[in-house]
């Protein structure tokens, strides 16, 4: 019987599993996951489970129904150290060896901590569902909180700590959050919004250091400042899971590289989601959005099953999405779609920048990119503009 052999079973591996039972698939099916928990989805922790609004019964990616039609061997608590090339034995952290035919890598990415800091009580990453449950634990005392990186999770952090009556502060070290992503003028925008909300903005510094012995007391910044805090978060980016793949030979570099049906450089094994770096028209991409997350294992599944089934791989479908995220800060909901650079021009179209609003990114006179704030309408038509332009293109 044919085995493929799922890694990770967050959403990109729990969305491989699905394409490959739909696409007919009906040989013994494993995945692999580091936590002990069942899947569940990552967006809601920096929110509603923060808020104590769900737990985690409210955001499992699984069923009953769904493991049903899965029909899959579960091994979790465990993850992959290493993956022979020639006969795709993985080995497991827990000793197993598993054998399989095609394998599927969806092993994402962890969150990026401060280097060379002390372990101090009070200091958080937020990317587990573990993550969350402790961070709620300590939030849920009064306390300065002290937000270091204001990106997606960073601002969705501080929107929470705010919510439950904590004095926050956001350290970024560009000008704006969101800067490069966002260019200048969105970022203002999201500045204040920050600050309209009594979130303090510390731009243009890092952090050299956490004072504290047991439990944090303090940040230290490069320009010699000392930040009170009770609470540290770090968000500053995320690592992709990838050291465990040395000596398979599969390639790597930021992110598991693959072609743009998700191929990576050995017969038979495939990446998804957070941990894949996939060719495109735009060169490489690793994108760490949900609906990434979502969309691109069903490409994957298709190639593999192609590979195993001796049919042409070059004639399934590639991989091309238009990038997609949405953030809910300060109970305003953010929708961003599309790749815009750090100079595009960024145009009104509907609305006020002082309050709800859809706009477009051009470049060169031509769209690439659609932001909204609260016009959940006006962004679905924009976007459906800029996804025609991307087909052309």
């Amino acid at each position: 019987m044919t085995t493929i052999a799922v890694v990770g079973t967050g959403l990109a591996g729990v969305r491989a599993a699905e394409a490959l039972r739909a696409d007919g698939y009906d040989g013994r099916l494993v995945l692999v996951g580091e936590e002990a928990a069942q899947p569940y989805d990552r967006p809601p922790l920096s929110k509603q489970v923060l808020l104590g609004k769900c737990e985690s019964q409210d955001i499992a990616l699984t069923d009953d129904d769904l493991r049903a039609v899965l029909d899959a061997e579960w091994l979790l608590g465990t993850r992959g150290t290493a993956l022979d090339p020639a006969s795709r034995a993985l080995t497991l952290a827990d000793g197993r060896s598993l054998h399989a035919d095609g394998v599927v890598i969806a092993t994402g990415a962890r969150a990026r901590t401060l280097p060379g800091m002390p372990r101090l009580r009070g200091v958080h990453t937020l990317r587990t569902l573990d993550d969350a449950h402790r961070l709620r634990e300590d939030l849920s005392r009064p306390g300065r909180v002290v937000v270091v990186g204001g990106g997606f999770i960073g601002a969705e952090v501080s929107s929470s700590a705010r919510a439950l009556g904590h004095e926050v502060t956001i350290v970024e070290s560009e000008q704006k959050p969101l800067l490069r992503q966002l260019g200048a003028d969105a970022a203002g925008i999201l500045s204040r919004l920050h600050t309209d909300h009594g979130v303090a903005l510390v731009t243009g510094v890092g952090v050299t250091g956490l004072v504290g012995e047991e439990g944090v007391r303090a940040v230290q910044l490069s320009d010699g400042r000392l930040l009170p805090a009770d609470v540290v978060v770090v968000g500053v980016g995320a690592v992709p899971n990838t050291e465990w793949l040395t000596g398979s030979g599969v390639a790597c570099d930021n992110g598991v590289l693959t072609d743009e049906r998700c191929r990576t450089t050995v017969p038979g094994v495939v990446a998804a989601g957070d941990v894949a770096a996939y060719r495109c028209r735009g060169g490489r991409l690793r994108i760490e959005h949900w609906t990434n997350a979502r969309d691109m294992p069903v490409i994957a599944a298709g190639s593999l099953l192609a590979t195993l089934r001796g049919q042409d791989p070059t004639a399934q479908p590639v991989h091309d999405p238009l990038p997609y995220v949405w953030s809910d800060q300060y109970g305003v909901h953010l929708q961003i779609a599309g790749r815009p650079g750090v100079d595009d021009v960024l145009e009104l179209v509907s609305g006020s920048f002082d309050d709800s609003f859809a706009a477009v990114y051009r470049r060169d006179g031509e769209i690439s990119g659609v932001l909204a704030v609260d016009s959940p309408r006006e962004f679905g038509r924009l976007r459906r503009d800029l996804r025609s332009a991307w087909s052309i293109r």
